[in-house]
């Protein structure tokens, strides 16, 4: 069985660390930009689009800085994959990005990037960075 590949993404975005984040790691947030509808109870997350939905649990939060979420399967136990977002701050320019960690098979790590270049692109929208 081929496995993932972990690879990452660094998107500059015109944004405070702090109103980023609150699009990052609330449910609400996310459903403005990552997913059709976000459900979540404590720790545990439910992502829906379409007519796909996908499990998660919070693994890791700091506040103003990264949020990660890790994959679980149906007995709510986690997988080995799972998806970062990292708010850097350039200390001297003040400058804002995020960095996206994730998971993907190879022949569809193409794919998941683009993915991630639309969902980065409506993140930017939302909060008014173009």
């Amino acid at each position: 069985m081929e496995s993932k590949i972990r690879y990452e993404l660094e998107f500059p975005i015109n944004s405070s660390p702090q109103l980023l984040y609150q699009y990052i790691s609330t449910p609400s947030g996310l459903q403005e930009w990552f997913a059709d509808n976000v459900n979540s109870r404590g720790e545990f997350f439910t992502f829906i689009w379409n007519d796909s939905e996908e499990n998660a649990r919070l693994a890791s939060k700091k506040s103003g800085e990264k949020v990660k979420f890790k994959w679980i399967d149906e007995d709510k136990k986690d997988t080995e994959f799972y998806f970062e977002l990292r708010i850097l701050e350039d200390e001297i320019t003040k400058d804002v990005s995020l960095m996206v960690i994730d998971f993907a098979f190879e022949d569809e790590l193409a794919e998941s990037k683009l993915l991630w270049e639309n969902q980065i692109s409506d993140l930017k929208h939302v909060i008014g960075s173009n």
